[in-house]
């Protein structure tokens, strides 16, 4: 449970309709694989020791009676294990009968919670058997053999050894009306929901289910374990089909195939969900408005710490869209929103041209393809979309030659300014020995560049285009007052590797002419080209002077989006890229990019506007405020202690 990945699982065991002992077994076995598995939080389906669909049974006493003494028995030969099981089961409390959730650990019965929502429409006929669960807890002197146990809905599982850990649960019907209980639960604390369940199967339902569970952990930014009845549950006029499913804020980390019985893991980041909560300030503000849930009951209980196996697929680009399915629908959504904000800024400056200097590099070429977008949302020619090359000392026939082709390929008009004389003048002016190929000599091509693109764009009624990138900007790989200015950058919340993946995706649904160019710029090395070539090549890699964009893309994300500590972003780090990067390396760069980060801080507290098109931007106007003086040094000293005992 390090770093906060908490494996739990939900179940659907085999049962035999009223046999509480058969059903026992099953259910005991289920509880020994999961403890195999490492599993922390185990969740069965609704009245599992009974069977959901033992209708007027539920009124006879053996039934009544067998779910208590499968229950003692399941205590008893669990009494030794480190998990928390929850079953369901029909029980008897001061003379009325209720649909409950028993919450179990070891020898102990931590807590029952009643279900609220009673069905009684269509299919279901519940409320001729049960009572409504009420909110207020109650304390059961006895039951199996265990005493003084919370029963109520309000209650809470709060474990003293892992930080943020909050279990709560609701039953079944609960998550599907509009006031769920889950909802008061969440607020009051609980970061897991425990949803043992009986949902028969008709068609169409199992998507709309799992949306339903992926919605509600959304909503509550929560994980919910969804157990579900299976398949051998009295089909007289239904179907079970034992659809599990474990969701972590809107995201279904896992689910069982229809009609099988096998254990459906994955692992829950508490951490994550914490972080989102503490930075989700309206879902505080919401505690306050609500009354009661200062009533909680909670019931401390402790894990014995282990290290989770994390199972979990961890992307080596979490940036960039993961399901192939929906990448044309993603990539068009993203340039749609680029171009809308520079729509907006164009129409409101009364500005008729765009000015954009390209390069044949990666960031230039995405921001020509959204800028083109917007011209053609505002129903305005290509041709008044200046595209500036200037070439200097470092500049390749390849790249020159693609900018070339690529501003002619979108009928944009394009202008070739050499800045080669102009920088050479300005060095002899400041005393400059252009051989010495320093910061100086590099900075002072990308601020003349910028001054060129600045004057042109007063020249047309223009408006200069960033092209810079997020993962540019999070490094301070910028020339200040250089390539680090414009006028509006439609690339500023765009780190490099969704700028690649968005690039590739218009090169797959273009015309041939224009793929063509666009696939020689993705097979460029990505440089800023201030270095004289070597040979007629590019000379000056960036990944080789800063290190690996995925690798920073990666940290970024995890950084921005959750708050994570380095240990844990190196921990994930190596599992995303393991056979890529050596574990020195992934430190040597992680280094470079914490110093990087927050010595660079002061260019990213004045750039320009441009949209948000996800989950983290670096705007000091909306996602990031930063003050620039801030201090580096516990970050790295987390680096140097707690990454290197890994």
């Amino acid at each position: 449970m390090k770093d906060g990945f908490v494996k739990v699982a939900a179940a659907s065991p085999e049962l035999k309709v009223a046999d509480c002992d058969y059903n026992g077994e099953r259910i005991l076995e289920c509880i020994r694989e999961a403890e195999q598995e490492g599993v922390k939080i185990l969740v069965f389906p609704e009245l599992c020791i009974s069977g959901y669909t033992c209708g007027d049974l539920f009124l006879q006493d053996a039934l009544l009676n067998g779910c208590i003494s499968t229950l003692k028995t399941l205590l008893q030969a669990t009494v030794d294990m480190d998990i928390l099981y929850v079953v369901g089961m029909p029980l008897v409390y001061r003379n009325k009968l209720y649909n409950t959730a028993v919450f179990c650990k070891g020898r102990e019965i931590l807590m029952i919670v009643p279900k609220t929502n009673i069905p009684n429409y269509q299919e279901f006929y519940e409320a001729r058997h049960f009572e409504t669960g009420f909110q207020d807890t109650e304390t059961i002197m006895e039951l199996a053999g265990c005493e003084n146990i919370s029963f109520g809905t309000d209650n809470l599982l709060v474990c003293e050894n892992v930080p943020g850990l909050v279990i709560a649960g609701e039953v079944c019907e609960d998550l599907w009306v509009p006031d769920s209980p889950s909802i008061r639960h969440a607020l009051a604390g609980a970061v897991i929901i425990c949803n043992p369940s009986a949902s028969d199967e008709i068609a169409t339902k199992p998507e709309y289910r799992r949306s339903l569970v992926a919605m509600q952990s959304a909503k509550l930014i929560a994980g919910y374990i969804y157990a579900d009845a299976g398949n051998d549950e009295s089909t007289q006029d239904l179907v079970y089909s034992g659809h599990d499913i474990i969701a972590e804020n809107g995201s279904i980390l896992a689910q069982s195939e229809l009609f099988e019985h096998r254990l459906t893991i994955a692992e829950i980041d508490i951490k994550r969900l914490v972080a989102e909560r503490r930075k989700t300030t309206t879902y505080h503000n919401e505690w306050k408005r609500q009354d009661g849930l200062q009533w909680y009951d909670e019931t401390y209980f402790s894990f014995d710490l282990t290290e989770t196996e994390i199972t979990r697929k961890i992307t080596r680009t979490p940036f960039v869209p993961s399901d192939d399915f929906m990448k044309k629908q993603r990539c068009e959504e993203i340039l749609t929103l680029q171009a809308m904000g520079l729509r907006k800024r164009l129409a409101h400056t009364g500005c008729q041209s765009a000015v954009i200097g390209l390069s044949g590099g990666l960031d230039s070429t995405l921001a020509l393809l959204a800028t083109v977008k917007a011209y053609d949302l505002l129903g305005r020619d290509h041709k008044n979309i200046i595209t500036v090359t200037m070439p200097g000392f470092g500049t390749t026939d390849r790249t020159y030659q693609n900018a070339l082709d690529l501003a002619k390929s979108l009928g944009t008009t394009l202008k070739e300014i050499s800045i080669v004389n102009a920088v050479r003048q300005h060095f002899k002016d400041i005393g400059q020995d252009e051989n010495v190929h320093d910061i100086t000599y590099e900075n002072g091509q990308a601020r003349e560049r910028t001054q060129i693109l600045m004057d042109i764009a007063n020249q047309y009624n223009g408006m200069v285009i960033g092209t810079g990138d997020m993962s540019e900007m999070a490094l301070g790989w910028a020339t200040y007052n250089g390539d680090h200015m414009s006028m509006y950058a439609v690339n500023v919340s765009i780190p490099k590797t969704l700028v690649r993946y968005l690039v590739n995706w218009y090169a797959d649904e273009t015309d041939e002419k224009t793929s063509s160019v666009l696939r020689d710029i993705l097979a460029t090395p990505v440089s800023p080209e201030l270095l004289p070539p070597e040979n007629g090549k590019i000379a000056q890699k960036t990944e080789d002077i800063v290190g690996p964009y995925e690798l920073h893309d990666f940290f970024l994300y995890y950084i921005l989006r959750f708050g994570y500590a380095p240990s844990k972003i190196y921990r994930l780090a190596k599992l995303a890229f393991e056979g890529i990067y050596d574990n020195e390396t992934i430190l040597k760069w992680m280094r470079v990019f914490y110093s990087r980060f927050f010595s660079q801080q002061f260019k990213r507290s004045c750039v320009p506007d441009g949209p948000k098109v996800g989950t983290v931007s670096l705007s000091p106007r909306g996602d990031l405020r930063m003050p620039s003086d801030a201090c580096v040094a516990l970050w790295m000293k987390e680096i140097e202690n707690s990454c290197l005992s890994y």
